[in-house]
């Protein structure tokens, strides 16, 4: 049977949007991955290394996915109700949680880690990963791209403009990197199919990825949401392109540590 309009809208915006896990979207909405395979990446980058940080952990659960992790094994989260999961998900497994603003400078010495990885991290702070990295360390990251799901993002917020368009570059990223001191090892990008089936899966989405569309609610966006309900109920899913990039990066052996990017309290 099909479900209402109002039906959708008052079961997604019941659900929690707490951690980074969106099996919630099961059956409403796919992603194509890209084809790299981030987790098993990082498994193995993990599986060899001594002391490991993973920045912007989210909810703990693609840490969590790794099935060997270094004797030392930190990660950091800002936003609370993703600690406290990735703290209940983490600290089984050994992994310290640490709550950090997302902002420089990481709350560790230098040349403390000799991995750090971060999936879809939503700033990047370069000069602190090369100051915390081991000389010979590594980063390895998997960042959403520029223009990501911009089919949505255009529909509610109208045309954006280029430079809107084209922020999260690979590009940048590789020139930012290095002008950090990195030496880039791999980088990769791809763009990908997004599918939304209902309605209820747009308001999850917007309502867990928040940077997505600003300001977003159910109240002040109820129109265009009843008119994208109707097209998706007379047309088929939504259709948006992801896109995705890995960027790996190593710090050269004896490189010397950076000043962080401000004086630590």
């Amino acid at each position: 049977m099909t479900r209402t309009f109002d039906h959708l809208v008052a079961e997604a915006e019941s659900v929690s949007v707490a951690g980074w896990d969106f099996s919630w979207l099961d059956g409403r909405a796919t992603e194509q991955r890209p084809s790299w395979g981030y987790q098993r990446l990082m498994s193995e980058r993990l599986a060899q290394a001594s002391a490991a940080l993973d920045i912007q952990t989210g909810g703990g659960e693609v840490l969590a996915g790794a099935p060997k992790l270094p004797p030392l094994t930190v990660a950091t989260e800002a936003w609370p109700p993703n600690v406290e999961k990735a703290t209940r998900l983490l600290h089984p497994l050994g992994a310290v949680v640490v709550v950090d603003p997302d902002e420089p400078p990481l709350p560790f010495g230098d040349e403390a880690f000799d991995l750090v990885v971060s999936r879809h991290p939503v700033t990047v702070w370069w000069d602190e990963i090369a100051r915390v990295l081991r000389p010979g360390g590594t980063y390895l990251s998997q960042q959403v791209g520029p223009a990501s799901v911009f089919e949505l993002v255009e529909y509610f917020l109208g045309p954006q403009p280029e430079e809107a368009r084209r922020a999260r570059h690979p590009d940048d990223a590789r020139t930012a990197a290095e002008a950090a001191g990195l030496e880039i090892t791999d980088l990769r990008s791809e763009s990908l199919r997004t599918e939304f089936f209902d309605i209820g899966a747009v308001i999850y989405f917007l309502r867990k990825v928040v940077w997505m569309v600003p300001g977003f609610t159910v109240a002040h966006h109820r129109d265009q949401l009843g008119e994208l309900h109707d097209r998706i109920e007379a047309e088929g899913p939504f259709v948006a392109r992801t896109t995705r990039f890995l960027i790996e990066a190593r710090k050269p052996a004896g490189e010397p540590a950076r000043e962080p990017a401000r004086e630590r309290a």
